[in-house]
């Protein structure tokens, strides 16, 4: 195996993907989130305010906040009040199919880390995003 080190000013960042809301940016360290059974780690920065609304996937997902603060809950619509903070350093493992929505205080980066075939599913499907750019 080679030796696959990358430092932060390394990290090619591009626009996130057209599965999430508008304003993240994506940088893949490793792997190929669209190949069943391959481990993938990604990262993503999010302005501001950046929301997720309710969603889940179809394998367990690993989230460790690396800046900022990212706000997590758990239901089947996004709800502030159930928001739980994960500051820098904090890590969250969500398993398959569990439903979760996500805010971004501050800017935030995040990383990934999963296995292939990634998806994303909205439990409300007017919510997602590619439906909503599909409509335009």
């Amino acid at each position: 195996m080679a030796d696959h080190i990358l430092t932060a000013d390394m990290v090619k960042w591009g626009p996130g993907p057209a599965s999430l809301p508008a304003g993240a940016e994506a940088a893949l360290l490793d792997g190929d989130m669209a190949k069943p059974g391959s481990e993938f780690t990604v990262r993503l920065r999010l302005p501001d305010g950046w929301k997720v609304p309710a969603h889940f996937h179809p394998k367990d997902e690993h989230v460790t906040v690396l800046q900022g603060a990212f706000w997590m809950g758990l239901g089947d619509k996004f709800d502030e009040a159930a928001l739980k903070e994960m500051p820098a350093g904090g890590f969250h493992q969500i398993p398959t199919g569990v439903h979760h929505f996500a805010m971004a205080k501050g800017q935030t980066i995040i990383q990934l880390h999963g296995v292939g075939a990634w998806g994303i599913t909205y439990v409300n499907p007017a919510e997602d995003p590619r439906t909503k750019s599909a409509k335009k």
